[in-house]
Formats: C-alpha cells, sequence, structure tokens
C-alpha cells in the first residue's frame, strides 16, 4: 500500500499531500472506489505504516488545513469519509482542549508557536515574581513584619530548595507523561504561591508609621533604643517561606519540561531559537518586576490613608503586595491554556523521524537501554536512568559549566548593583536602575543571540561546545578589567582625617574638634556631601546645625555645618543629603567591559543547554536537564552569592555598628572590591573554560549508520558543525 507523500518545505510545514485510502471491504457496486482527501483546504496528516493518516486533527501549522472547530465528530466523517479518523501513531488525540471539549477556534493556537507564546508568558511572571518582586519588596517585609537579614535570607532560600526537591521526580516522570499537564498544573501552583505571599498584607492590622522629631543634626535629640521587643509579626515568615516553597514547585517544570517540548515539537535547527525566546522572557521578567515592584513601593501599603512621611522616610511601607497579586491572577490565567495542549502537537511525528541523533556514544553500549520505549517508565528505570547519565561524561562536564556560569551569574546579580554603588558612589535605587540598564539588553541580547548563532550555522553537538567554550574565553579576557577600579570619594573620619591627612594605621576617627560638643552617634548613618566635595558620616559628624528643603530636587540640606569649609568665604559651609558625585574617569571603560562579560556569559547558555539536550538520548532529556538543574543549584546558584559575598566582604571598611554588634557593611574599599571581584571571576572562569573544552574531547558523537539518512554525518570528525538534514522514510513504499 501506499503511503501518503510528504512534501516539507523549509520551515517544516507541510504544502500538499494527497490521500488514498482504500476500502477493507468495498460494499457491491464500489468496487476499487477510493476515498480521496478534498483538494481545497485539505487537512495534512503524517502517514502511519498501515496507511492511515497519524494526525489527531487538521495541522494549523499546515499551509493547506484549516484549523479543527468543531467539537461534532460527524462532520470529520462526512468531510472524509465513514471510518476514517485522524489520530497520532499512539492513538492519542492531538486537539487543542480540555477533555472533549475542542473548539474551533482553539486549535489557531495549537502550534509550536502558540505554546512558545503562553510559556513565555509563564517565564515571564516566573521571572517577574521570583527574581524581581521578592529582591524589590524583601526590605519593605524586613520593615513591616520585623524581620532579620538572615530570616528575609531563609524566605529567599526557599525557592531554591524546593525546586531541588522537586526536580529529580519531576523532570523523571514528567519526562515521560504529559508535559502540558505537568506544565499548567504548575504554573497554576506558582501563582497560588504568589496569592499566598500576598496574604499577610490582609491579615495583619493596619500598619502606622508617624513622622518624628528630626534626628541626626548637632544638638538634635540623638538618642535611638538599642533594644526592641520581638514582634509577634515576625512568625509570617512561615508564610512566606510556603509561597517561596510554591513558587519552587511551580517553576520546576517550567524550565525542564517545557524546554524538552518546544525541543521535541520543531525542527532540530529551529530549538535553540524557541529556546532562546523563552529564556528571554525569563530575563526580561526580572527588569520588569524592579520596575513596577519599584512604582508600587512609592504608594504607601495602606492604600487611600493619609499619612505625614514620604517615601524617603525609614518607616516607610510601600505596597509590597500589589505585585504579587497580578503576577498570581495571571499565573492562574495562563495556566488554563496550557492545561489544554495535547502531549505532542499536531506533525510533530515528522520532526522524531528526521531528528539525527547525537547523544554520547557509551563504550560498553549501555545508551541503547534508554532507546527502549518502554525505558523510563517506572520508579525501578529510575536507578539506571541516573547511572546512565553520570557514565556519560560530556553530559557531566557541561553541568558542571552550567554551575561555574550560574555562580558569576547568581554572584553578579546579586553584588552587581552593590558594585557599581561604590565604584561610582551611587545611592542603591541608582545603582540598581544602572544595573538593570546593563543586563536587560546584554542578558536578553546575549540568550537571542546564541540560540540565533546555533540556528544560523546548524552547529551540531561538538559544535555548540566550541561556540560556548569561545563565549567563556571572551568574557575571561574581558573579565581583567576589574584590574581598575574607581578611586574612593574622600570620607571624613573615614578614608582620611578631617584635616585631610591620612588616617593613622587605617582606623576610623569620626571625631574631631568641630562635632566635639554635638554628641553624635555611630549608628545614625546618613551620609552627606559638603560643599567642600568631602563625604561626612552624618549631618551630625559634620558639625551641621540646621536643616532645610531643597525645592529643586526635594534633598535635604544642612547648613552651618562647623566641619565644612566655605570654599570662596570663610566660615561654616552647607551640606546635601546623598554621596557625593564621582568624577571617575574609567566609568565608561568598567561599564563597557562588564557589559562585555554579561554579554559573552549570558551568549554561552542557551547553546549549553543546547548541547545538553543533544548529548543525551531523547527519552532522557527532560531527566538530564532536572539532573542538570539540581547540579547547577546546589553548585552554583546557591552557593554563589555566598561565594561572592564573602569575599567582597573582606573588602570593607565601614561597618554597620549596633549598639556593639556588627551589622552590614556601609563603605567598601573600591580597589580591593575590584581585586577580589577580578579573583572570583577568573577562578570561576577558567573552571568554565577547562570543563568546556573537556566536554568537547570527550564527547563521541554516533557513527554515520545511526544517522538516518545523513551517511556524511560526520564527514568533518568529531567536531562537524552542520547538521545535515535526512530524507523522510515516507517519501518510501512500505
Amino acid at each position: 500500500m501506499a503511503t501518503p507523500q510528504n512534501s516539507t518545505g523549509e520551515n517544516g510545514f507541510c504544502f500538499a499531500q494527497t490521500l488514498n485510502f482504500s476500502h477493507p471491504s468495498p460494499p457491491p457496486g464500489e468496487a476499487g472506489r477510493t476515498f480521496d482527501a478534498p483538494s481545497r483546504r485539505e487537512p495534512c496528516g503524517t502517514p502511519l505504516s498501515n496507511g492511515t493518516a497519524s494526525s489527531g486533527v487538521p495541522s494549523p501549522s499546515d499551509s493547506c488545513a484549516e484549523p479543527l472547530c468543531s467539537t461534532n465528530p460527524g462532520e470529520e466523517e462526512t468531510q472524509f469519509g465513514k471510518g476514517i479518523k485522524y489520530v497520532s501513531a499512539e492513538g492519542e488525540e492531538l486537539a487543542c482542549g480540555w477533555g472533549g471539549f475542542t473548539p474551533r477556534c482553539l486549535q489557531l493556537f495549537n502550534t509550536s508557536k502558540g505554546i512558545l507564546f503562553f510559556l513565555c508568558v509563564a517565564s515571564f511572571l516566573q521571572g517577574m515574581t521570583v527574581n524581581g518582586f521578592i529582591n524589590t519588596v524583601i526590605t519593605s517585609i524586613e520593615r513591616r513584619f520585623d524581620l532579620r537579614s538572615y530570616q528575609s535570607g531563609l524566605i529567599a532560600s526557599s525557592y531554591d530548595i524546593a525546586a531541588c526537591i522537586c526536580l529529580t521526580f519531576v523532570s523523571y516522570f514528567g519526562g515521560n507523561g504529559h508535559k502540558p499537564q505537568w506544565l499548567g498544573w504548575g504554573v497554576l501552583v506558582m501563582g497560588l504561591g504568589s496569592l499566598l505571599f500576598a496574604l499577610p498584607h490582609f491579615t495583619t492590622g493596619r500598619y502606622e508609621a508617624h513622622s518624628v522629631v528630626e534626628v541626626g543634626i548637632c544638638g538634635g535629640n540623638q538618642s535611638l533604643p538599642c533594644a526592641q521587643a520581638a514582634s509577634s509579626l515576625s512568625g509570617y515568615r512561615f508564610v512566606f517561606m510556603l509561597g517561596q516553597f510554591l513558587h519552587g514547585m511551580g517553576a520546576t517544570p517550567l524550565y525542564t519540561l517545557g524546554v524538552t517540548y518546544l525541543d521535541e515539537n520543531v525542527k532540530t535547527n529551529y530549538s535553540p531559537v524557541y529556546i532562546a525566546v523563552f529564556y528571554t522572557a525569563a530575563i526580561l521578567g526580572p527588569a520588569a518586576g524592579y520596575l513596577v515592584g519599584g512604582m508600587f513601593l512609592n504608594i504607601y501599603t495602606e492604600i487611600g490613608r493619609e499619612i505625614d512621611i514620604t517615601p524617603e522616610n525609614t518607616l516607610w511601607v510601600g505596597a509590597w503586595w500589589i505585585g504579587f497579586l497580578g503576577a498570581g491572577a495571571a499565573s492562574l490565567l495562563i495556566s488554563i491554556p496550557i492545561l489544554g495542549y495535547p502531549q505532542r502537537l499536531p506533525g510533530s511525528q515528522r520532526y522524531i523521524v528526521m531528528r539525527v541523533s547525537e547523544a554520547h556514544q557509551l563504550k560498553d553500549g549501555s545508551h541503547k537501554k534508554a532507546s527502549d520505549p518502554d525505558f523510563g517508565k517506572t520508579v525501578k528505570d529510575l536507578p539506571r536512568s541516573v547511572l546512565l547519565l553520570l557514565k556519560n561524561p560530556t553530559f557531566i562536564f557541561l553541568c558542571l559549566a552550567g554551575a561555574t556560569e550560574a555562580t558569576l551569574i547568581a554572584g553578579m546579580s546579586t553584588f552587581g548593583p552593590k558594585f557599581l554603588e561604590s565604584q561610582f558612589s551611587l545611592s542603591a535605587s541608582e545603582a540598581a536602575t544602572f544595573f538593570g540598564y546593563l543586563v536587560v539588553p546584554a542578558g536578553g541580547g546575549g540568550t537571542f543571540l546564541g540560540g540565533f548563532l546555533v540556528n544560523k550555522f546548524k552547529l551540531r553537538c561538538s559544535g555548540i561546545i566550541k561556540l560556548c567554550l569561545l563565549c567563556t574565553v571572551s568574557s575571561l579576557l574581558a573579565i581583567f578589567i576589574f584590574f581598575i577600579h574607581c578611586p574612593n570619594m574622600p570620607m571624613a573620619g573615614v578614608t582620611q582625617m578631617y584635616e585631610g591627612s591620612a588616617l593613622p594605621g587605617g582606623r576610623l576617627n569620626l571625631t574631631a574638634a568641630c562635632n566635639t560638643e554635638c554628641d553624635c552617634l555611630q549608628e545614625t548613618y546618613s551620609p552627606v556631601c559638603g560643599s567642600d566635595d568631602i563625604m561626612y558620616y552624618s549631618p551630625c559628624h559634620a558639625g551641621c546645625k540646621k536643616v532645610s528643603e531643597n525645592l529643586r530636587n526635594g534633598k535635604k540640606v544642612y547648613h552651618e555645618c562647623t566641619c565644612v569649609e566655605k570654599t570662596v568665604l570663610p566660615g561654616p559651609g552647607d551640606a546635601e543629603a546623598g554621596k557625593c558625585t564621582s568624577s571617575c574617569a574609567k566609568r565608561h571603560l568598567l561599564l563597557f567591559f562588564m557589559f562585555v562579560v554579561i554579554l559573552f556569559t549570558f551568549l554561552s547558555s542557551i547553546p549549553a543547554l543546547t548541547a545538553t539536550l543533544r548529548c543525551v538520548s531523547d527519552r532522557q532529556r527532560s531527566f538530564a536537564l532536572g539532573i542538570q538543574w539540581i547540579v547547577v543549584r546546589t553548585l552554583g546558584g546557591i552557593p554563589g552569592p555566598i561565594a561572592f559575598g564573602s569575599m567582597i566582604d573582606k573588602s570593607c571598611l565601614l561597618w554597620q555598628d549596633q549598639c556593639g554588634e556588627q551589622g552590614s557593611c556601609y563603605v567598601y574599599r573600591n580597589s580591593a572590591m575590584s581585586r577580589y571581584t577580578l579573583i572570583a571571576g577568573l577562578v570561576y572562569k577558567v573552571l568554565g573554560t577547562t570543563f568546556f573544552i573537556v566536554a568537547c574531547l570527550l564527547y563521541k558523537p554516533p557513527p554515520p549508520e545511526l544517522a538516518p539518512g545523513s551517511s556524511d554525518a560526520s564527514e568533518n570528525g568529531n567536531c562537524d558543525l552542520q547538521e545535515h538534514k535526512p530524507s523522510l522514510p515516507a517519501e518510501e513504499d512500505i
């Protein structure tokens, strides 16, 4: 029996098919009659070996297909002939819908571009919530619920803890199950986590805050309470931790099953572009979270109430909860269409036929076990699946390389704003905004460009690893920019004596003859910039006696500062709240090379992910991504900020004094900060380069005969860069 002929264009779309089905037992008078699919707007199906069409519904991705729009099965029988039904090779329905409800209009979205859109929205919401809103509002939550820094750190870590616990289970069973179902329920759980995170605002009493007598100037009320009674509100940290735990559980399928679902339903050379778009949305999410979250923090948390304090006041608590309500509701809505997608998209079977295996070949041939259709469907196969991955050296070293890159990304995203704040003498909000403008084009552009390059040059597995190696070496060279630094702005009593001489032994000396009578407290750190371009620890330490407000920029201006010398006339000078502006000549050079480091670091992310998918067997892709995420989080994402933070803390010049106990760092020594950043960057970049080199050297591609239709698949040896397009076996008579 002749099977239907496939005519596949460059984009993998079916343009024309002729489907001839001979009736097995034609009634009298109709012998030899065939059922011909109408040439007008006919559906395109992928053939089966028994001659029946394999598509459950007309594929919306086919130019010759009309989307399935009716749930009435009688229409299908009328159009195509009685007894003919379009199903997939395994017999499952490929219509988009929920149960038996598969309306015609939904099938417009039953394409790879449709699922890409919904997954992009989900990853955008995840990035905006977890990496945007959480980091933005953590200070407000600490203030509102009387939390300490280590408690807020536990809240942030709950996400990674949940992800590590769930990754093995989700990637193993979800990888062999109905991926859209796992994805949809995951996004729904993530939405519930966001709503739970906002719940404490509605279950606590109103937040009361009023302006207090101005403190900080010379002669003002300098008393500050050292011991504060423990607040019962601190118990809400467990609600926040549970919300973050649900965030971690819900996001787990997104970056494992979501990636493999996209990879399975598009052509192999288009897969990196789809994955790059998906990850770019995830990177843009935190940027939106910082922007939108910052806007909400300018609104008082008790909306509609009159308040006599401003956002600059230390007692101000913004409307931190609005973003979580919006993100939670959006996540619940976006989970509904994701739950309606079929286990595989219509027409995806042709890509499985065309795919050339690039899995690493083990010497004992045990990798062939993963090709068994029944492999991985029970818990008994879990240890064997883990063993197969552990015996794959390419996979192991790609995971280690990913962990080193994740360490740098996590460390730089956490302490990048702090680096800019110290080097360029910026405020915390200015540094965060500056860093956001740096990361969005470099991170988002690098992520998309990495996937585009893999598709453009049709790189195969070893060629992809070489691209990762090139990117890592490029960022390694650019990281030497941290040899240079901007000098610290002069600060009286911290970087120099009040009269301008160097500090003896590098020790602090905040007391001078000009402020002896002020009884200034070291606990009150509120830097001001004098008219002599020297910074002072606080208005009190500058000897300032009066305060007013600059109507032009809204900043406080202090007058009659005895420690500040006027540049023109003798006598006490003035000082303005905030740090002095840095005029560092190396500023643009530092920013440019930081952009290069971030660009090439993100440029290798999608190629490295694609190489991971290519070097393992098809049935292990989801599980391999799950194991890789565990390695990346445990060795990179979680310890990364800790490693960077401990090294940066060594460059601290001025520590916070909380009633005799050491708090956070106020002022860093810029030269030491650059030096330690350089050391950390070099160590992890050298390790990443080494791991990529070893992964490329140990990679063993399959022999040419294993790649159907591509006898010259290894024409250029192990590091062949071109992906050969095999012909479809469906074009042969069976």
